[in-house]
């Protein structure tokens, strides 16, 4: 069994179309108050059903805590928790029970176990990563409170957000249904992913994520680097399909004198091609990275497969899904990161304290 996360960590299970998720939250510090209505809240940025770009399956992904927090503070105990699923309709996957949908992991997991859930996809459903917000919205609490972690959608398809974050209000990140600060950009992304779902189809697109005011030295010399660690957990969501920070892949066309970032005097630096991350340690500017995500496999449209005996049949989708993920993985995103850097923050309190 694998875990996010070094010594904060978290374990989960249930299935897309099971009674319930859940996981299990260890070494959460004693004595934190925890602020449940912020937990909800990311919870219902999250949750399927919030507007017409998006699935229609109705959740009300409300949590319940089973363990680790009395009186509305942690204990130090393992925190537990559990989302009911509530609206599951089984029924619309029974045409995949013996197909494999192309590029999506039928194939994988029934190659690896001999068996799978073809219902929602079981454990290979984004519905996982409802624990993962739960646990990173706790996470986040425990970070100092001037860290600000805020993600947003930078493009969909070929439209991209061309605004430099520096110039972009983030507390317009919500005000519109793709999840993009800048208003004109986001008309654009909505009526593109509109005509992709009216098509049957999906699309794909990146979300950037900005971490301002890390305090410098959160982040290991070697095997638990930030920009590493970011990396890992981002990799693990359904659907992505690169991560880059600071300079990115931009970086490889440049040369050292283009992309140093020389020195204040007061050790800030006068540009910050390096994301707020040198040695793999923070050195307090802004941390910022993107993260790219692929078209949504399952669409609703007529495609070429095999069966288990190998014979060709064609699939379409049946049922509620994502024509593009971008809106609801925002949330993901920033809450997977608060749960890195609270790991990597404790981890570095633990170094002082034993030094």
């Amino acid at each position: 069994m694998f875990n996010l996360g070094n010594f904060l960590t978290l374990s989960t299970f249930g299935e897309s179309h099971g009674a319930a998720y859940g996981g299990i939250i260890t070494n959460f510090p004693a004595g934190l108050e925890i602020n449940l209505e912020k937990v909800q809240q990311q919870l219902d940025r999250r949750r399927p059903g919030q507007s017409a770009i998006v699935t229609q399956r109705k959740e009300s992904d409300a949590v319940k805590l089973l363990s680790g927090i009395f009186e509305g503070k942690t204990t130090g105990t393992p925190i537990g928790f559990t989302i009911e699923n509530e609206n599951q309709k089984s029924k619309d996957y029974d045409h995949i029970a013996q197909a494999a949908r192309p590029s999506h992991a039928d194939f994988t997991y029934e190659q690896k176990f001999g068996i799978r859930d073809y219902r929602g996809g079981g454990k290979s459903s984004a519905r996982e990563t409802v624990n993962w917000v739960v646990a990173g919205s706790m996470a986040r609490q425990l970070l100092p409170e001037n860290v600000e972690i805020s993600s947003y959608v930078s493009s969909v398809g070929e439209i991209f957000c061309e605004k430099p974050y520096q110039n972009l209000d983030f507390s317009k990140i919500d005000s519109n249904e793709v999840r993009c600060p800048d208003e004109e950009t986001a008309e654009r992304m909505i009526a593109k992913i509109k005509e992709i779902k009216k098509e049957g189809n999906t699309i794909g697109g990146t979300i950037t994520c900005v971490i301002k005011n890390l305090p410098i030295g959160i982040g290991e010399p070697v095997f638990g680097k930030l920009q590493a660690e970011l990396a890992k957990s981002m990799l693990n969501i359904n659907a992505c399909k690169g991560f880059e920070y600071g300079s990115g892949f931009c970086g490889a066309k440049m040369t050292g004198k283009e992309h140093n970032d020389l020195f204040n005097a007061d050790f800030t630096t006068k540009t910050n091609l390096s994301g707020g991350i040198q040695g793999g340690i923070s050195n307090g500017m802004d941390v910022y990275f993107r993260v790219a995500f692929k078209p949504v496999a399952t669409i609703l449209r007529p495609q070429e497969s095999f069966d288990q005996d190998g014979n060709p049949i064609i699939i379409e989708g049946k049922g509620r899904h994502d024509a593009c993920v971008l809106p609801r993985a925002v949330p993901i995103v920033e809450n997977l990161a608060a749960f890195v850097l609270a790991d990597l923050f404790l981890i570095n309190k633990l170094r002082k304290f034993y030094v």
